[in-house]
């Protein structure tokens, strides 16, 4: 991939699918500004890794800071890679309406602040990549997510305004589509479950750099489902 040199934003730094993002853009020679709530993360900070914490994306201010400390620090933004999200269950008929309004939050309304925050510095540098992360649920959604699938669906369709909006600009605006994804949590909560078929973070980072890429310019508006194994 040619991402050495660019410069990318990874919301959700320290979480699992977050992490392996900072680690492969890294590994690649990019210059990695991670984005997040907390303090964690494994990544030392360096003159090429930029560590912003007590980021709360549901505030748009937050972001907007965020990002012009990119800016201030690298001087230009080439991408952003948007991890930040949740997960419940439950039926239509028993789950609170808090929850749907808490996941609505959490999938969609933080990727709208985060895409609005980065689209000014990405229009100012000549255009970039935004991807963001939804879900197979939002095309189909079974039995006790719907009030998760109907959040990312609702990313899906910013994922598309947004792509057709920005496409003057020269910003490409996507998505992953995960399956189960191979972490130590839902190992934990699905003990009985066939991971053979899980998707890994470190794969999901990958396919997430590939949008960024600038072999992938003419790619926006995708929702591209990553389910293979690796």
């Amino acid at each position: 991939m040619s991402i050495k040199g660019k410069v990318i934003a990874v919301s959700g730094a320290s979480g699992n699918l977050g992490q392996a993002c900072v680690e492969a853009a890294r590994a690649a020679g990019a210059k990695v500004a991670t984005i997040d709530r907390s303090d964690r993360g494994n990544v030392a900070a360096d003159e090429n890794v930029l560590h912003l914490t007590g980021i709360d994306l549901g505030d748009p201010d937050s972001p907007k800071q965020a990002i012009a400390d990119v800016l201030d620090r690298f001087g230009r933004l080439d991408a952003v890679l948007n991890t930040v999200g949740g997960f419940a269950m439950g039926s239509v008929a028993d789950t609170d309406i808090s929850e749907w309004e808490k996941l609505h939050a959490m999938n969609c309304v933080t990727a709208v602040n985060l895409t609005r925050a980065a689209v000014p510095t990405l229009r100012a540098g000549g255009g970039g990549a935004i991807i963001h992360v939804g879900a197979l649920a939002a095309f189909s959604a079974p039995a006790n997510l719907g009030a998760y699938a109907a959040s990312k669906a609702a990313l899906h369709r910013l994922v598309e305004a947004a792509a057709a909006e920005l496409r003057a600009d020269g910003i490409r605006v996507n998505a992953v589509l995960p399956s189960t994804i191979d972490t130590p949590q839902n190992r934990q909560a699905m003990p009985k479950a066939d991971t053979s078929k899980w998707v890994s973070p470190g794969a999901i980072a990958e396919a997430m750099l590939m949008l960024a890429d600038d072999a992938a310019r003419a790619v926006t508006g995708a929702l591209i489902p990553v389910t293979g194994c690796g």
